[in-house]
């Protein structure tokens, strides 16, 4: 697995860096900006039934396409980028990025997150023809369709990515691609932290998506990887214990009545 992105000088930087590799990640197309803009930090803060995230993007604003190594992305098996309404100086060229790997034989997968501008351009919607997985929450995919209809939202995204993934945190989690449709909720367990929560989300999903897994299996391990994140502070934290991880999968991967087909609306 391989990470490609920008940071400072800095401690924060480095330690990013270090954890990464410690985890086996290779981090040697990272750029490293040369000013003295410093390594992008988002500070999260629960609130009752509300999550307010700050986020200074420092570096992230930053990357650019030139910073990027073609060579190395394509020589992958899968694309996966996040952040979308974030990375400003690389935007006007994620689509290329995209139809370069399609082109290449990647599987793609984006993940936009939310758009501190609230402006949800539709510069987006060309991106998505590209996209194989599109993983939004609830919210996000209302605001990307400019509708407060959930249904009416994935009707509409459905009809240009592959696969529409939405999450929807203790509620079911709904998977549509063209006609195919299906809802599962997620295990119950006692929520420690639900920082990283929807990131560990995709990756379980796109885990099974590489195996060729059914899209109802992957929606499940998804499932298990979100819930299992907020078992523990902070957002890999838990992914650290790898036996523990194990035994959480083997305890709740058969689950009866996890879930069952969603009507499409």
């Amino acid at each position: 697995m391989g990470f490609v992105s920008k940071t400072g000088g800095d401690a924060l930087g480095k330690m990013a860096l270090e954890r990464l590799a410690a985890a086996g990640v290779d981090v040697n197309r990272v750029m490293h900006a040369t000013g003295s803009t410093a390594t992008g930090l988002t500070v999260v803060l629960p609130y009752l039934q509300q999550r307010y995230m700050f986020t200074f993007p420092g570096t992230m604003f930053e990357l650019q396409y030139s910073d990027v190594d073609m060579r190395y992305v394509l020589s992958a098996r899968h694309l996966h980028v996040s952040s979308f309404f974030l990375h400003r100086a690389l935007r006007p060229k994620i689509g290329d990025l995209f139809r370069q790997a399609k082109t290449a034989g990647l599987s793609t997968s984006l993940d936009t997150n939310d758009d501190p501008e609230n402006k949800w351009s539709r510069d987006l919607l060309d991106v998505l023809k590209y996209v194989d997985v599109f993983l939004p929450n609830d919210r996000e995919a209302k605001k990307i369709a400019r509708t407060d209809d959930l249904s009416q939202a994935i009707n509409l995204l459905a009809g240009l990515a592959r696969v529409v993934v939405v999450k929807r945190g203790a509620s079911a989690a709904i998977c549509r691609s063209g006609q195919e449709q299906c809802s599962l909720m997620p295990p119950s367990v006692k929520l420690v932290d639900d920082v990283g929560a929807g990131d560990s989300f995709d990756a379980g999903f796109i885990h099974q998506f590489l195996t060729g897994a059914k899209l109802e299996d992957c929606l499940a391990y998804a499932n298990l990887a979100g819930a299992y994140s907020t078992t523990k502070e902070g957002g890999t934290e838990a992914f650290r214990d790898r036996s523990a991880l194990t035994n959480f999968i083997r305890q709740h991967r058969n689950t009866p009545g996890r879930g069952a087909p969603a009507p499409k609306g």
